[in-house]
């Protein structure tokens, strides 16, 4: 949008939109993924105002993130009145893939491009639905983590901002921190499944903070105003965001050595990688950055140079050459019409 494209976001929306851009589809529904919670929505009122919103809009182009979630995405890629860029993000396993490996090839067929946003994710990809890919990783607002004003009083304080749950490793987190020094602050923003059960065990150490869910402004003051940030994930990253975040911030990074981590961070360079769930080595790590200040201010330094490496705008810029080219594509070669009873049953109901 900044770049002077017209561009609007379509998905569900649970309250007001956020922005005018942004065109609500009805409301979510929490749905287990990937050791997660994930906000779907798969009833046929959203597929409905999907349709709507596709046809109504007449764009030259449609991006959708996650192609094969159950709900918006899937329902663009069926009735897919333009060409179509699909972005793929989950890593590790998928029973959907897995199981439903006819259905969703057929559908995945219907892109016209497709990017997987890191190795693994590519990987995931490629063995269930075949077809060929090209990587962009992630993308994150530089500008914005230098514009916000560090949170006051973290000289010693470690960051954690994630789900409460098993995957994010906040449990190994706590472990650790109970024995670092007095002085060391542990801020933990966010909540979760297993909230109540961890400020439960946790009660008697005044040194934690309960943030709770905060806004991106906040996120942004207690990144730059916190002495380290820690992404202790057990399993299950596609690609560290939080990392390049934290980096752009000027903060350093420790974080589980898992292969997605690993597309962005390198140990002892601009962050440390202990192994995932290793309580003493976590413990280690986050002491050294804590109390190495040489370490500390180089962590710092590379961090903030690897993080240019993933500007958004940089990112828009190489989407912008995709769409161009898909819209190209699509120009010299007629769409043919839908094939399958579902899309030609909405397109009917849609007067098209």
């Amino acid at each position: 949008r900044s770049m002077g494209h017209e561009a609007r976001v379509l998905g569900p929306c649970d309250g007001a939109p956020p922005a005018t851009f942004v065109t609500p589809l009805g409301n979510s529904l929490p749905t287990v993924a990937n050791g997660s919670m994930a906000p779907l929505a798969p009833d046929p009122a959203c597929a409905l105002r999907t349709i709507r919103a596709l046809r109504d809009e007449e764009f030259d182009v449609l991006h959708i993130h996650e192609p094969l979630a159950p709900g918006p995405t899937v329902t663009s890629l069926v009735y897919r009145p333009a060409p179509t860029v699909g972005t793929f993000h989950a890593a590790g396993d998928s029973a959907s893939y897995k199981y439903l490996n006819g259905p969703v090839r057929w559908v995945a067929a219907g892109l016209d491009l497709r990017v997987a946003v890191s190795k693994d994710a590519l990987e995931l990809a490629e063995r269930y639905l075949g077809g060929e890919y090209e990587v962009l990783y992630n993308g994150v607002e530089i500008d914005r983590y230098t514009a916000v004003a560090p949170h006051p009083g973290g000289e010693r304080a470690i960051f954690f901002c994630g789900r409460h749950e098993p995957r994010k490793g906040l449990d190994v987190l706590l472990a650790a921190h109970a024995q670092l020094p007095g002085d060391v602050q542990l801020w933990i923003a966010s909540d979760g499944p297993d909230t109540v059960r961890l400020q439960r065990e946790y009660a008697g150490d005044r040194r934690i903070t309960w943030l709770g869910r905060i806004d991106d402004d906040t996120k942004i003051a207690r990144l730059r105003g916190a002495a380290a940030f820690c992404a202790p994930s057990l399993h299950g990253e596609s690609f560290g965001v939080v990392l390049i975040e934290a980096m752009a911030a000027g903060t350093p990074v420790v974080a589980s050595s898992l292969d997605g981590y690993r597309n962005v961070a390198t140990d002892q360079v601009d962050a440390l990688l202990p192994p995932p769930g290793d309580v003493v080595a976590l413990r280690d790590c986050l002491r050294r950055a804590l109390d190495d200040a040489d370490l500390a201010a180089r962590l710092s330094s590379t961090g903030e140079t690897r993080a240019e490496d993933f500007s958004m705008r940089t990112l828009a810029g190489l989407y912008v050459e995709r769409y161009r080219r898909v819209i190209a594509a699509a120009a010299d070669t007629p769409r043919p019409a839908p094939t399958s009873r579902w899309a030609r049953t909405m397109r009917r109901m849609m007067g098209t």
